[in-house]
């Protein structure tokens, strides 16, 4: 009969909060009836929580659940994880706060209900510490650490995995990371994948740990930086988006030490590689340029080898002009370090490096390359050359590498000064019939189509020229062209370069 009673009551105290004789009455049923059957009907109530009530529901009950597994005789680890696993279905279902005054106002209560499952767990955790001082583990106490370890993991992953965590300790949701963190096996859960926990939780514990350094003392400090940071990799992967795991990571380990064998492993090649996607594809600007830094933290910390072939894999798979730039520009700048005494290496002053520099001075379609699409990559290949050619009194002296880059150097120059004349008659032609046709009103509509043709590929700030107005597919015409002239005076600095190398020599 007390358990007829318990679903009215709840009803009452959900619709009027301020009920206090009927929150006396449930208190008193959860201690006279039997336990096991007011599990059952309590556990029935949370299944069929109304959506429009899910945090009022969780708050009210809990308390009582709490009451009633304590009251067990048998079977209560088992009863924890029942009543765990079907709270937290219903949280899940609640948006998770992203601001700090989000928390505060916490107006779908998520984070008071986080709060209520973290008290709910107490009296279970405490007593386990209690077991743990006797030395004594009962296949009762195992059960009832696993259960409450599946609750951790899944907070990881909802919603601790949604929450912008930044160390503030007076925030709801960091207090309840640092109540749900299982000190005792962190190094055990992130290095070893352990039952059907996902990777969002363990990336997520990973994050709390490294960064946060939520429960940091528990961690063993015998583990070097470069192990640490092969171990985060899969978590990195999963969170990348918010860097903070990957720039951690990586700050623990020395300049130009990671060896080229950690690229062979599946995490190492994949992380950067998605990252790419984020610089190349991500329409937040604070996304890229964060990204972008943590991209160069990644090759300062890779050794002359590893710099080489990421360099060369970048280049062949990346497929985009401005990530291609950005490596030649890195070529550059491991050249002129290798150029510091002691610093020499075959990777970048070598036999090694022409194959790397075929790569960056390459034109990908040759003469029907789109420069303009290009126009970053070649760019910096053409401020390469130019250091390059500057430093011709130490480059001569490397066996074979003079050669080959003048070889390089002609076949390259050649084919661009052909694609800058192809694409300069062009769009030059373009241009002139688009003053034309914008003369001619009549002839407008004919105008912008035949300007469509000519620019629907040309991409600027993520932004279609053939949407343009007919003024703006002018100017990004225009601009073109002075592409192109920056293009040809470097070319022609070069070849100065290269006529006042030759008068010193003769």
């Amino acid at each position: 009969m007390g358990c007829v009673l318990l679903s009215p009551l709840v009803c009452e105290i959900i619709k009027n909060k301020n009920c206090d004789h009927c929150q006396t009455a449930v208190t008193h049923l959860t201690r006279i009836c039997n336990p096991k059957e007011l599990l059952h009907s309590l556990l029935e109530l949370v299944d069929d929580t109304d959506p429009g009530a899910i945090s009022e529901t969780i708050l009210t009950l809990t308390p009582h659940l709490q009451t009633v597994v304590l009251r067990l005789d048998e079977g209560k680890a088992a009863s924890v994880g029942l009543v765990l696993s079907a709270l937290q279905r219903q949280l899940s279902r609640l948006p998770v706060p992203y601001t700090r005054q989000q928390e505060e106002a916490d107006e779908y209560g998520l984070c008071r209900c986080c709060a209520a499952l973290a008290a709910f767990t107490n009296p279970f955790t405490e007593s386990l510490k209690r077991e743990n001082g006797n030395c004594v583990n009962t296949a009762e106490d195992e059960e009832l650490r696993a259960e409450l370890l599946k609750f951790c993991m899944r907070s990881l992953r909802e919603p601790l995995l949604d929450a912008e965590l930044r160390g503030d300790r007076k925030s709801p949701l960091w207090l309840f990371a640092t109540e749900i963190m299982v000190g005792e096996r962190l190094f055990f859960i992130i290095f070893h994948t352990v039952g059907d926990q996902s990777k969002e939780s363990r990336a997520c514990l990973a994050y709390l740990l490294f960064v946060q350094l939520i429960n940091i003392e528990s961690f063993p400090a015998v583990f070097s930086p470069v192990f640490v940071l092969q171990c985060n990799m899969e978590y990195i992967n999963e969170m990348l988006s918010r860097y903070a795991l990957y720039e951690k990571s990586l700050e623990g380990v020395q300049d130009n030490s990671l060896p080229v064998s950690l690229l062979e492993l599946r995490s190492f090649y994949s992380v950067p590689q998605n990252l790419r996607h984020i610089l190349s594809d991500c329409p937040m600007k604070h996304l890229r340029e964060k990204g972008l830094q943590v991209f160069q933290l990644f090759i300062n910390k890779l050794d002359a080898e590893a710099k080489h072939k990421f360099f060369r894999c970048m280049l062949k798979t990346s497929n985009h002009p401005g990530i291609e730039g950005y490596i030649v520009k890195n070529i550059r700048n491991e050249v002129e370090s290798s150029m510091k005494p002691d610093n020499g290496n075959k990777w970048f002053l070598g036999a090694e490096f022409v194959s790397l520099l075929g790569l960056a001075l390459c034109l990908p379609q040759g003469p029907e390359t789109d420069l303009v699409h290009n126009m970053d990559k070649i760019m910096e290949s053409l401020n390469l050359l130019r250091y390059l050619l500057l430093k011709e009194k130490e480059l001569r002296s490397i066996a074979d590498v003079w050669e080959e880059l003048c070889r390089i150097k002609d076949e390259y120059l050649k084919m661009l000064r052909v694609c800058i004349s192809i694409s300069r008659g062009y769009y030059s032609a373009e241009l002139k019939a688009l003053r034309e046709d914008q003369k001619i009103k009549a002839k407008e509509a004919r105008a912008a189509a035949r300007a469509a043709r000519l620019v629907q590929k040309i991409t600027v700030k993520h932004e279609n020229a053939s949407d343009m107005s007919p003024e703006a597919q002018q100017q990004v015409l225009q601009s073109a062209l002075v592409t192109f002239d920056l293009m040809e005076s470097l070319i022609v600095r070069i070849e100065e370069i290269t006529e006042e190398n030759l008068k010193i020599l003769n």
